[in-house]
């Protein structure tokens, strides 16, 4: 390619000046002399050519090949149906069909669904992807998508490219789906009390009605049917604190695109309104303080407490209206309001005929159906005025032999213990002996069969025993000298730590459950951390089900005693289902109900104006009959950019200079005969004219 340049050898304005500066200069000349100054205006723009240095300037160019961007949707949106087949076999096409086109570099851009919820950016992969190609060289894009996407530039100048966008749309027309919207859902609510959920079933090419399966904590609490497209209530109990994961369901349609989106979830973090204890002391002792203190200094206690100092054998006459104490209100505690407590502790308590038969028979109801109990031992326990000798000895985890031991021994975790949650990881367990101060005195018992002690004392015997009965529960520990780890005798110990997690497994508090499934996400991407507990020494695998049917089989390895974990890497967002047995976890992977699956239906409209904006066009690819319509591929210079069955792309015509050649015609020799020629031809002229 030869072209024309100029290098001026003076600033252009001065060549501008000089230019003007000639043009008047030449003028009066012709005007003063006549034709023959044509010369001196000869001489005059062949000087001002020189000034302005042209050249002659050839380039060796080789033309490239124009850019194709072909955009391919690979979201959670387009995972469903026969998508994922119609895009593999779309894709597979287009390279084909464009690797015929010599013109033509097609660059592939596979695009997963974005991190969090942020749902499908193709927008934003095809400007990442195009940022090393020049604009000029982009003949045209495609993208290969459902139509669900969400980052559509708001008008064309926006856009990234200056290219025809055509859209090529996978789906079916005639597709249906079935899902659940929930309208009010609560976060937080009271334990024992009821909350209200409003959901919606919504459905395209449904029955206009659906059975609604409600879960709580993977246990079945309501089945109902209920109008589509029409709110309606559901009233859930919230059973315990921490999170009480609730489960909507609707039924599946009959070949609806998925079923994922059938399942809403809804965490509701039950909270405690107080925790009401009764703490019923025998005869006062040092350590009744231990508890005392430790359960006012929580907040969330709403603690009750008798100490029994004068018993029926101390009667001696005087009359109640001269006493300072507080009768003991057996009845209204024990019969009336006992169902109001959640956790009763008889702290030293002999039996002196202050609480009559009947109601130890309401205390053992009251557990049987959901309340705690807690036996803190003294000396009492092993006499004939033990608790053990009344209608509770059918509920406690174990009974005394008659033995009290009186020497210093460490208190050691047993088997079971080093398991349980109660008092795994106890500070100073590590140690062996373990690193805190002696008790003093231990009551000998023996306990029930299939008890397991998790504690023990002097010559290995029971210490502290767990046991479940019924819906409650009951712990049996067989000292009252924890209260010398609070006063930090010979070092102290845990006594907070253990009193304390006592407490909350006697309430139920999932954290602290023998046999337990949970999983969480670990904060790095979309890894989640799968723990078991179990009091057993081996533990079965772990059944992950993502939330789009897949399911897959994680075995756990050991972490620490009675805790097995793994970790996987989760395919898809939204909520997992985990599965060991009889107990169920969930967890959820970004938001428990993506946005991919909000809106699942394939859409050839959202794309359009975009698309028509640049010359391009929107077509879905399914055909009636159940084919594929994919349309052919031209190079188009003029015209219309798509017809029924095809699309096409925009040449550049760009091209790669590899080679510069520069001639210059203003300098050099062959300039300088020139103005030489010139000035010689108008000293002849001017000559022969001055003699004539």
């Amino acid at each position: 390619m030869l072209s024309l340049s100029l290098a001026p050898l003076v600033p252009v304005p001065a060549l501008w000046a000089l230019g003007c500066l000639a043009a008047i200069l030449a003028g009066v000349a012709v005007l003063a002399r006549g034709p023959v100054a044509l010369l001196r205006v000869l001489v005059l723009a062949l000087v001002l050519l020189a000034l302005a240095n042209p050249s002659l300037v050839q380039e060796e160019r080789e033309p490239v090949k124009d850019i194709v961007a072909v955009v391919v949707d690979r979201s959670g949106s387009q995972g469903l149906g026969d998508r994922p087949a119609m895009t593999d076999r779309v894709r597979a096409e287009l390279e084909r069909r464009l690797g015929t086109l010599n013109a033509i570099e097609p660059r592939f851009v596979e695009v997963p669904e974005a991190g969090g919820d942020e749902g499908t950016r193709l927008f934003t992969a095809l400007s990442s992807a195009l940022a090393d190609v020049p604009p000029d060289r982009l003949a045209g894009v495609v993208m290969l998508t459902d139509g669900v996407v969400h980052d559509i530039p708001a008008n064309l100048s926006s856009a990234s490219f200056k290219a025809p966008l055509h859209v090529l749309v996978t789906g079916r027309p005639d597709e249906r789906d079935r899902q659940i919207r929930l309208i009010e859902a609560p976060r937080f609510g009271i334990v024992g009390r009821d909350q209200t959920v409003r959901a919606e079933v919504m459905e395209r090419g449904g029955t206009g009605s659906a059975v609604v399966t409600v879960r709580r904590d993977g246990e079945e609490v309501v089945r109902q049917s209920v109008r589509t497209g029409q709110p309606f209530n559901l009233t859930l109990r919230v059973e315990h604190g921490g999170p009480n994961v609730v489960e909507i369901e609707a039924e599946a349609l009959p070949g609806e695109l998925t079923t994922a989106n059938n399942r809403a979830v809804l965490p509701i973090e039950g909270i405690r309104e107080k925790l009401r204890v009764l703490l019923v002391s025998g005869e006062p002792h040092a350590g009744e303080r231990t508890w005392r203190n430790l359960l006012k200094s929580d907040a969330n206690v709403d603690l009750v407490h008798f100490t029994i100092l004068r018993p029926p054998e101390k009667q001696d006459g005087t009359p109640i209206s001269e006493l300072s104490l507080i009768a003991f209100p057996t009845r209204e505690l024990f019969q009336q309001k006992i169902k109001d407590f959640d956790l009763i502790i008889f702290d030293r308590y002999a039996n002196q005929s202050v609480l009559p038969s009947s109601y130890f028979d309401n205390i053992v109801r009251y557990v049987r159906e959901g309340g705690a109990l807690l036996i803190a031992a003294g000396p009492e326990f092993a006499s004939a005025a033990s608790l053990a000798r009344t209608r509770l000895a059918a509920i406690l985890p174990g009974e005394p032999n008659g033995r009290v031991v009186e020497r210093p021994y460490k208190a050691a975790l047993t088997g079971s213990g080093q398991r349980h949650p109660v008092t795994r990881d106890l500070p100073g367990s590590e140690a062996s002996p373990p690193a805190w101060g002696d008790w003093l005195r231990l009551i000998g018992a023996e306990v029930r069969p299939g008890v397991t002690p998790i504690m023990a004392g002097a010559d290995a015997l029971p210490l502290l025993a767990l046991s479940r009965e019924e819906k409650g529960r009951v712990a049996l520990l067989l000292s009252d000298h924890a209260w010398l780890w609070a006063r930090g005798y010979e070092g102290g110990g845990p006594h907070l730590d253990l009193l304390r997690r006592l407490g909350h497994w006697l309430m139920k508090e999932p954290a602290l459950e023998e046999e337990a499934l949970r999983a969480s996400t670990t904060g790095h991407g979309r890894e989640v951390r799968v723990e078991r507990q179990t009091m057993g020494d081996t533990t079965e695998p772990v059944t992950v089900t993502a939330p789009g049917g897949r399911s897959r089989t994680l075995t756990l390895n050991p972490d620490k005693p009675g805790l097995f974990a793994a970790t996987f890497e989760a395919d898809e967002l939204g909520l997992h289902t985990l599965r060991a047995g009889t107990l169920v976890a969930f967890v959820s992977v970004g938001p428990a109900n993506p946005r991919e699956l909000v809106d699942v239906f394939s859409d050839t409209e959202r794309l359009r104006g975009i698309a028509e904006a640049t010359g391009g066009s929107v077509r879905r690819l399914a055909e009636v009959g159940g084919g594929l319509a994919i349309p052919r591929l031209q190079i188009v210079r003029s015209g219309r950019l798509s017809g029924s069955d095809w699309i096409g792309f925009r040449p550049s015509d760009s091209a790669v200079v590899r080679g510069v050649s520069v001639y210059p015609l203003g300098l050099g020799l062959a300039a300088l005969a020139a103005i030489a020629a010139a000035v010689l031809a108008m000293w002849l002229a001017e000559g022969r004219r001055g003699r004539v």
